[in-house]
């Protein structure tokens, strides 16, 4: 049985288990239906790709990663380090320093992502976090949308603190550490929790499923 096909059965068995449990859930995807399992493929371009989503739009970064693979002629730390005009690609000066950083410290070791999957949530979102410009948001949706981690909950991310609020009837939307005290009922299935959540938020706007980015 291949990764996809375990963590699919597993997110099946996530969602049976919240949906039995959680009234607001069950309501939710009773309303909304069951979304399907994505992910994103792990590795180096991803992560260049969650960097150019901070702070904007996801078409708007998609066309900056679109721009940088045309110019550079691939997605890896080298076509990366050899851009001399990420300016151009539409790259802020502030995420072309933050893309330098995550490119050397992936050509030099520094940070081994393929180990990623070895360490528990916290060390591997401590080996990223290490790095300038990915913050908790980042490494939290690498580890929840790339390796498949059960239990991630993405406390800086604003779709979900809005659906949070949504769901649950708040009166006003969450900050991050509230976020982080409201997540606390759906543990062990934070992940499964937030792509329910997610997938509510969505559909309430009339958009049917979670973009995922061809790399």
């Amino acid at each position: 049985m291949t990764a996809g096909s375990t963590a699919e059965r597993a997110f099946a068995e996530a969602v049976a288990a919240l949906v039995g449990a959680d009234p607001q859930l069950a309501g939710l995807v009773a309303e909304h239906g069951r979304p399907d399992y994505w992910s994103r493929p792990p590795g180096f371009a991803t992560l260049v790709l969650l960097v150019l989503e901070q702070q904007v739009s996801l078409a708007s970064a998609a066309a900056t990663y679109r721009s940088m693979l045309r110019h550079q002629g691939g997605m890896t730390p080298r076509h990366v380090l050899a851009n001399d005009d990420m300016r151009g690609d539409g790259v802020s000066r502030q995420k072309q320093r933050y893309l330098l950083a995550l490119a050397t410290a992936v050509e030099t070791g520094a940070l081994d992502l393929d180990g990623l999957a070895a360490l528990d949530d916290d060390a591997a979102r401590a080996a990223l976090t290490a790095l300038p410009g990915i913050g908790r948001w980042t490494a939290d949706v690498y580890l929840l949308a790339c390796l498949h981690r059960p239990d991630l909950w993405p406390v800086g991310d604003r779709a979900l603190q809005v659906a949070t609020a949504e769901t649950l009837g708040l009166a006003q939307v969450p900050s991050a550490a509230e976020l982080e005290v409201h997540g606390e009922r759906w543990r062990p299935y934070r992940s499964t929790a937030a792509r329910l959540l997610w997938h509510g938020y969505l559909r309430r706007r009339g958009r049917d499923a979670m973009p995922v980015p061809a790399l």
